[in-house]
């Protein structure tokens, strides 16, 4: 049986979809959105990114990020650092880093339930052909 390609770009994201909606539903409690705890999970992952870097890395733009941060900055979750020059860099606070902890676990989760249909085989057949999409 022969897939329509529209269809199967809508699945992909109409499954990105339902993992951001049942993890913002999960990461609720912390009081974190997926967008802020992937901030969180990236600086740790980047240290010394600059802003501009983990825009990217999010998926934003400088200003949105920038907005972003400051609200992260004002819960207490980072902290701005001097960088090089007139750069400017965000940390993790501890408690950042503690919802940031707290978070993978329930990321993780979800993910887990998610793909629980797929065998550990059909799950990495579908990780490499995702990854051979990407390159």
């Amino acid at each position: 049986m022969t897939r329509d390609i529209g269809e199967i770009g809508l699945s992909v994201k109409r499954l990105q979809m339902r993992h951001h909606r049942t993890i913002n539903d999960r990461l609720a409690p912390l009081g974190v959105s997926i967008v802020q705890w992937d901030a969180l999970r990236h600086l740790h992952e980047n240290p010394e990114a600059s802003l501009h870097d983990l825009a990217q890395l999010t998926f934003q733009r400088d200003q949105s990020f920038g907005t972003l941060a400051t609200r992260m900055i004002d819960r207490g979750l980072i902290e701005r650092v001097p960088g090089p020059g007139r750069a400017v860099r965000h940390r993790l606070t501890d408690k950042g880093d503690d919802v940031r902890l707290r978070g993978t676990d329930i990321v993780r989760g979800a993910l887990i339930e998610s793909f629980a249909p797929l065998s550990e085989d059909e799950l990495q057949t579908f990780g490499d052909l995702l990854a051979r999409l990407l390159t």
